[in-house]
């Protein structure tokens, strides 16, 4: 049934998006990539371009579109873009569990129009369908960390400064000495922290994180060495101090740089010596704890103005570790991207959206000042932009990544009733195949049963 299903599912597409040849590709169960649906490609030719076409959008986890081979830096000069007059190429890799399970790859010769966001967009529509088909059809898992467990990975990338930082991760995980953490804000310092401890020898205790700047000065002692009942108006009952919760576990102090002197010093005291007194107690408590601590500041100049005590700042610094900013990683922009749509996906329990070319062009040259949260936040809002949509557009980001308003200008009516067209012709196939069996249909393609309730409403479909 599946099997059939997909092959409609392409039928219908090449029906909508005419191209001179057209490729489907699959992975095949002992790895790399297999014909399913060919039509003027030998994709065993070796010197074929659409090769490195399909290879590249594998690889980005993103739809790569050609309008002119004449003019790309990449193609133009390609023997077999010369041999077979080919003028422009679209594909779509096509996703099974949160990972590149095949691609769609089709061109043109310069007889015919150039391929164009419209026909990317219907494309990404109809990939919904198809990515569900797919996965259930690999019968993958979905992608997961490197722990295996079925979460995401807590960091992603793979510029070859965020991996000195993961080197240098991996080599304290075990050792109970105390990490320093610097970078501007938003590089994932706490995210750091999490996975030295996450994979480190005390990963059986608790990690327990404190903002010094979040916790006004007169309540943050109480907060971090607890209290007795008694030890102050309010106090009704004894209280565990968050760094003697953190007994046998690490203890992350966030934005370290605006404690404040006295609490610098009775944090001296904790370092040194291992104990830690509640206040209104006069008994002391051994406490054993992994510190890992992070500030923005820059802490050296800090301790040159007498503003943070230098004797604090080396017991914290032994070991050091910078984290670059987003703007220097920039091999690391389309792994996060794909990070951060795949985990809203899920959060949101929608297809994963692809991102048009132009709209990742101009995330690409965005300096992201507030570094990866900046990013994680703008791939959030853009998926609440795109609603529906399956393939974010220029116009769905933010004005500070997209000031001029940039839109595509397709005529968005002869879109519309295209991938209208296209859906509704698809779930009169699916409903037939299924035997008019709305529940096995809804399962067969992919759905909820009220979203294909709400499809049939849309485009007046009804079961006899």
């Amino acid at each position: 049934m599946k099997d059939s299903l997909f092959s409609k599912v392409l039928e219908l597409i090449l029906e909508e998006v005419p191209a001179g040849r057209s490729l489907v590709l699959l992975s095949g169960e002992a790895g790399g990539l297999r014909a399913r649906l060919s039509r003027g490609i030998d994709w065993e030719a070796d010197h074929d371009v659409c090769r490195d076409i399909v290879g590249r959008a594998i690889d980005a986890g993103q739809p790569l579109l050609i309008r002119d081979f004449g003019v790309h830096p990449l193609f133009r000069g390609h023997p077999s873009v010369r041999a077979k007059g080919l003028a422009s190429a679209l594909c779509l890799p096509l996703l099974a569990g949160g990972r590149a399970g095949g691609a769609f790859y089709m061109d043109r010769t310069a007889a015919e129009p150039p391929f164009n966001v419209g026909d990317l967009e219907l494309l990404a529509a109809a990939a919904v369908f198809l990515n569900h088909i797919l996965a259930s059809t690999l019968r993958y898992a979905p992608a997961v960390g490197g722990n295996g467990n079925g979460r995401m990975p807590l960091l992603v990338g793979q510029d070859a400064c965020f991996l000195r930082v993961m080197a240098l991760v991996d080599r304290v995980k075990d050792s109970g000495a105390p990490v320093f953490i610097s970078g501007e804000s938003g590089t994932g310092k706490e995210l750091v922290a999490r996975t030295i401890h996450e994979t480190g020898s005390r990963r059986s205790g608790k990690f327990v994180a404190v903002n010094c700047g979040a916790i006004p000065d007169n309540l943050l002692e109480s907060e971090l060495f607890g209290y007795a009942r008694g030890a102050f108006t309010g106090a009704a009952r004894d209280k565990v101090g968050l760094i003697e919760e953190a007994d046998g576990g690490t203890f992350f102090l966030d934005e370290i740089g605006d404690l404040t002197f006295p609490l610098q010093a009775k944090l001296l005291r904790v370092l040194e010596d291992g104990e830690i007194r509640r206040l209104g107690e006069t008994r002391t408590r051994t406490v054993d704890v992994r510190w890992v601590s992070a500030t923005h500041k820059d802490l050296d100049k800090e301790v040159r103005e007498a503003r943070f005590r230098e004797d604090l700042y080396y017991r914290l610094k032994i070991i050091p570790i910078e984290l670059p900013p987003l703007r220097e990683r920039t091999d690391d922009l389309l792994p996060l991207i794909n990070h951060f749509a795949e985990r809203y996906a899920r959060e949101m329990r929608r297809p994963r959206p692809y991102f048009s070319p132009g709209a990742l062009e101009m995330l690409f040259h965005y300096p992201w000042p507030g570094n990866v949260r900046e990013l994680q936040n703008e791939v959030q809002r853009s998926f609440v932009m795109a609603g529906e949509n399956n393939l974010i557009r220029e116009e769905f980001l933010s004005p500070k990544i997209n000031p001029r308003k940039e839109a595509y200008s397709e005529d968005s009516r002869r879109l519309t009733t295209a991938r209208s067209e296209f859906e509704k012709r698809f779930l009169r196939e699916a409903l037939a195949r299924c035997g008019y069996r709305r529940t096995r249909t809804a399962t067969e393609i992919g759905i909820t049963r009220q979203g294909l309730f709400k499809l049939m409403k849309k485009h007046e479909i009804e079961t006899h």
